[in-house]
């Protein structure tokens, strides 16, 4: 948000408190300090009976961390005074509504909060023998304001985010095939030829029908489901060709264990259909490509990764994802080791070629669902969709070997060995998707630390 912003909420706060009597604020004070850990019980409480919200706040690093946080917010808006510098306390506001942007958490459940905050401390003030009833009136209109001016503070920071991520989305959804079209569609139509050649081989081979590939887990099945619905979103097609992989799926392959399989015409007209379906998704697939245009916004200039643009976009689409599908994913913090070394020796123009060949790497050795950044220097972020904590270090172990045994070629036929360190961190069901590049950022942080060339697992917590 804006500095001259929060500037002038500062302001507001400042004759919001010299509105009113230091007696009325001290009384205020003194009963958010007796009385801070029952307000927290009492906004859980009410917070989990709506099922909206306990969506956002069942997941136990929330729940463990709310009596606290919420203390700690109470007593840091009910204890200045108008002499305090109240800007660092109207830029905490502001941060907390660009977290609950982040994680789409909806304004009027923030609002509804407020409300029983509200309601429960004018009951606690209306107990209080110490006032009478004028203080008693005093000090509820002194804590309805400080809430509400919160509650403004925090809903002009969410409305300025939610509006920048929302452009955000929608210059991703179109920017997301930004390579070649016509390249991108034949690499999307060669990966779903390579699925039928493969179940055809397996079925021919006699493999069960729980062996078979399925097309949603197929290397086009996953870059469809993360990437290309969301892109086409919103069109025939789309839905189209998410029914008919699940139909694939959950209908066809499984009765390819059927006794009547051995019967020649039964497994002649279940192959026919098979391909039918196929067919139909790549008909729905090149209608789709050629409803979009070629963009290139967004996409890092050196190594034509994504850049952070998107980084808020994918993260909270794929939260989302794994949020209502129960699927995980793992995000892998990535750091080039000694490359400040690469450009002090060689220069910076052999350091480019390193990050570009590098890039070219983690390319190669990423499925298309995956999602590759360069966040910038040598720093470069991995997220494997659909994936489980064996298989994301066993990803990660992988790469970091290729990369220690690949040749980076400089300028004039040198070529040098480079290393790389990595942090995984599998996502946590937070559904605040900086606690997962927190967690990643501080594994890579103890594998830079622990001797580089290496992996290391984020902590759960």
């Amino acid at each position: 948000m804006p500095k001259h912003a929060n500037q002038k909420h500062a302001a507001d706060w400042i004759q919001l408190l010299c509105a009113h009597t230091p007696v009325v604020r001290q009384q205020v004070r003194a009963l958010v300090e007796t009385h801070r850990p029952e307000l927290a019980s009492h906004f859980y409480a009410q917070m989990m009976q709506n099922p909206a919200a306990s969506r956002f706040l069942s997941h136990d690093e929330v729940h463990n961390r709310l009596h606290k946080s919420m203390q700690a917010w109470l007593l840091s808006v009910f204890s200045v005074g108008p002499d305090d510098a109240l800007l660092p306390l109207v830029v905490q506001q502001t941060k907390i509504g660009e977290v609950h942007a982040r994680i789409d958490l909806p304004i009027h459940l923030v609002l509804r909060g407020a409300r029983t905050m509200k309601e429960k401390m004018h009951a606690l003030l209306q107990d209080d023998a110490v006032l009478d009833a004028q203080q008693c009136s005093e000090a509820g209109q002194f804590v309805a304001q400080v809430i509400d001016l919160a509650m403004e503070i925090m809903s002009q920071a969410y409305a300025h985010s939610h509006d920048r991520s929302a452009r955000a989305k929608e210059s991703y959804r179109l920017f997301a095939v930004s390579q070649n079209v016509s390249t991108e569609r034949e690499r999307r139509r060669a990966a779903l030829l390579d699925w039928e050649n493969q179940l055809m081989f397996d079925h021919a081979v006699g493999l069960e029908s729980m062996q078979l590939p399925r097309l949603g887990s197929s290397e086009f099945g996953l870059w469809f489901r993360h990437k290309g619905a969301y892109l086409f979103q919103g069109t025939v097609e789309t839905d189209a060709i998410l029914r008919t992989i699940r139909h694939i799926d959950d209908n066809l392959l499984p009765v390819f264990a059927l006794p009547d399989t051995d019967n020649h015409s039964q497994r002649v007209l279940r192959l026919r259909e098979l391909r039918e379906q196929t067919r139909r998704v790549a008909f729905h697939l090149d209608a789709l490509f050629e409803q979009n245009r070629e963009l290139e916004s967004g996409r890092d200039v050196l190594t034509r990764l994504l850049n952070r643009k998107f980084l808020s976009v994918v993260l909270g689409k794929e939260v989302h994802l794994a949020r209502e599908s129960g699927n995980n994913f793992a995000a892998l913090a990535i750091d080039i080791d000694h490359f400040k070394q690469v450009n002090d020796t060689y220069g910076h123009e052999a350091g480019d070629m390193v990050l570009q060949q590098m890039a070219a790497v983690f390319t190669n050795y990423s499925r298309g669902g995956d999602y590759l950044f360069r966040l910038g220097g040598e720093e470069f972020l991995l997220l494997l969709v659909d994936t489980q904590p064996e298989e994301a270090l066993q990803s990660a172990e992988k790469l970091c070997q290729q990369v220690a045994s690949e040749p980076f070629h400089l300028l004039r036929e040198h070529s040098l060995q480079v290393t790389i360190s990595i942090g995984v961190a599998m996502f946590n069901g937070h559904p605040d998707y900086q606690s997962l590049l927190r967690r990643a950022d501080a594994a890579l942080y103890r594998a830079k630390n622990s001797g580089r060339n290496r992996v290391v697992l984020a902590e759960d917590a």
